[in-house]
């Protein structure tokens, strides 16, 4: 089990590192802030997961490993940015997969340390949001999460089919590929439907 959830938080690092590239190009940053925003994008989550689990120091810090995959992959991603262009809407994309294979993660280690299973909904969330949510502001972008874009819902939608799934002792495997596919596939649908969380301001001046 801990060769898969490490599997799922490399895959994870490396669609963050990507978006995180994706976004510092459209932005224009040079290939310093490309660099530090497709970091903080790709550990992000996984630093606050560990810091609130009191997992320190936290997972990327004791692993170069991760280091290593995230330069890898920017220099990479800026390398062949125009094939990624071809992609349509690839940042969406990137940061789906990324957010779908983070939740996976975060509720696993949540429930591996013990913890209750609304806490591991909570922890994985987070894990999957975080490092959008500081791409966002360095990007001087109002954060995914704070819009009417369904995107933690989704991870707390796949986070529960995890814990579902994991109290009948269904294969590990399974419900990690079924949670982290009801997380990307809620995200799609609600892109194609154009669903949205209500707002509760319209035209109303505060």
């Amino acid at each position: 089990m801990n060769d898969l959830t490490e599997i799922i938080d490399v895959l994870g690092t490396i669609a963050f590192a990507i978006s995180g590239v994706l976004a510092g190009l459209r932005k224009r940053l040079d290939i310093f802030g490309i660099l530090i925003v497709a970091a903080v994008t790709s550990v992000g989550g996984g630093t606050l997961r560990d810091v609130l689990i009191g997992k320190t120091p936290v997972t990327w810090m004791l692993n170069l490993s991760f280091v290593y995959i995230i330069l890898v992959t920017v220099v990479l991603s800026v390398i062949f940015r125009k094939q990624l262009k071809y992609l349509r809407r690839s940042l969406f994309l990137f940061d789906t997969i990324g957010i779908a294979l983070y939740t996976v993660t975060g509720v696993e280690i949540g429930l591996r340390a013990g913890l209750n299973p609304a806490i591991c909904v909570a922890l994985g969330t987070m894990t999957a949001c975080f490092g959008g949510v500081i791409r966002d502001i360095l990007c001087t972008e109002i954060p995914v999460i704070f819009r009417k874009e369904i995107y933690a819902s989704a991870c707390i939608a796949g986070g529960l089919v995890y814990v579902l799934l994991d109290y009948y002792h269904v294969y590990p495997e399974f419900t990690s590929v079924i949670a982290g596919f009801t997380v990307i596939l809620i995200r799609i649908a609600a892109v194609i439907f154009e669903i949205k969380m209500p707002a509760i301001y319209r035209n109303e001046e505060l």
